[in-house]
């Protein structure tokens, strides 16, 4: 088998080649939100140790099925990665989300509190169809009892997956919709039939089968996490850019 490690492009060919592919400003972005990431967890003496940082490689092990470590350095090879890069990238994938966490914990419940509208969920069943009238039939015979919603959309809808799936759109926030299409799906009463309404799609009827009260589970407390800290980042990138302007227009 070849090995591309023989033939790989020289670094200024691989700049050229991101700039051509306009892809070099969000590598520059990356790289400096890595920078301000280790700056700030060092200001905060925050540190990954030896330990950490084998339970992550031995847990991406498993998941790659890498059971010996022949295999391992024939992955690194194919990877175009050495042993010593894997760890690094390890280390920041654990740092970032150490400093995360060292940031951002307290404020969930707070957050939550303020935004739960927000984690608020409906199971959505929902026909796309391209012409008015049609939708407007469609909706008639529902009513009439003369078909059921699941039936026509595994009929009439204009998506292959919904069809298959009997306008199945499963769980979904308010965000997750057009805002003046959530106002009236989310305020009508649970498995009536709401349409036709209008997008660039085509003209939609939704029925919500189910509310989901919102839960600060592990997993939205995390999201939550997550989301604050991204907003922090790009704050953090966007002073640190201002300021290097700055200094060098003076």
């Amino acid at each position: 088998m070849a090995n591309l490690a023989q033939v790989i492009p020289e670094p200024n060919e691989i700049i050229q080649f991101l700039k051509q592919e306009m892809l070099l400003k969000d590598i520059s972005e990356k790289i400096l939100h890595q920078k301000i990431i280790s700056k700030t967890a060092q200001e905060r003496g925050i540190v990954i140790t030896p330990e950490e940082i084998q339970e992550e490689a031995d847990l991406l092990r498993r998941e790659k099925r890498l059971e010996k470590a022949s295999d391992t350095l024939a992955w690194l090879a194919d990877q175009l990665i050495s042993a010593e890069d894997l760890e690094a990238r390890i280390h920041q994938k654990l740092l970032t989300k150490k400093l995360s966490t060292y940031l951002f914990d307290k404020e969930v419940e707070k957050y939550f509190a303020e935004h739960k509208l927000d984690f608020e969920q409906f199971t959505i069943y929902q026909i796309v169809v391209s012409y008015e009238q049609l939708a407007q039939e469609i909706f008639y015979e529902i009513e009439e009892e003369e078909i059921s919603f699941y039936e026509a959309a595994h009929f009439y809808d204009i998506d292959q997956r919904r069809r298959y799936y009997c306008g199945y759109e499963g769980k979904m926030y308010r965000w997750s919709l057009n805002p003046d299409i959530a106002s009236v799906v989310f305020s009508a009463p649970i498995g009536e039939i709401i349409g036709p309404l209008k997008t660039e799609q085509g003209y939609h009827l939704f029925m919500v089968q189910e509310f989901i009260q919102a839960e600060l589970t592990p997993e939205t407390h995390q999201s939550i996490i997550n989301k604050l800290f991204r907003q922090w980042l790009e704050g953090e990138f966007n002073y640190w850019l201002h300021n290097s302007c700055a200094v060098e227009a003076s």
